[in-house]
């Protein structure tokens, strides 16, 4: 074999062992959830999961993609390669369900998923590598009556105690 053969047949191997992905085995998942609490302001509301995973098998860096309520976004990976991260936005009126499942796929669960989606199969069948549940507490939207109410009324009260307590001794 020449060199040039050796040297093509040398980069085809390293290739090939790149681009075979071996799945994750057993996925040990820590998470951490952030929302928005306040909604007094916004009209929607962010979302941050933060996650980390440690497969059975030892793998490191892998790609992997979120499925939120049918919507896919890929997960940005931090520095050291077992640290992801998800975030994303909903609107305030749109928040029906107080539970949100997100469904984590990696690289061959992911393309499996969009071609679901292509086809018009039910990707639902599909199993994601993971879950990750993401508990929404009850965001606040203000108080429930403005305080300029609650001084008229108060007023009004005090009002009409002052006159009614006046008519009574007066009479």
């Amino acid at each position: 074999m020449s060199l040039v053969n050796l040297t093509i047949l040398a980069c085809f191997l390293a290739v090939l062992t790149v681009t075979s992905a071996d799945p994750c085995l057993k996925p040990q998942v820590t998470t951490k959830i952030y929302t928005t609490s306040d909604g007094t302001i916004v009209t929607n509301i962010g979302f941050i999961a933060e996650f980390s995973v440690a497969c059975a098998n030892n793998l490191k860096n892998m790609n992997l993609y979120a499925d939120i309520n049918g919507k896919q976004f890929a997960a940005t990976k931090a520095a050291n390669g077992n640290k992801y991260q998800v975030s994303w936005t909903s609107e305030q009126k749109d928040i029906k369900v107080w539970n949100y499942p997100i469904k984590i796929f990696d690289e061959d669960g992911y393309a499996t998923l969009r071609k679901a989606q292509r086809s018009g199969e039910d990707p639902t069948n599909i199993a994601p590598l993971f879950t990750i549940d993401v508990n929404v507490p009850l965001i606040y939207n203000g108080p429930w009556f403005q305080s300029e109410f609650v001084a008229l009324v108060t007023a009004s009260l005090v009002f009409y105690f002052a006159y009614s307590t006046k008519s009574k001794l007066l009479a």
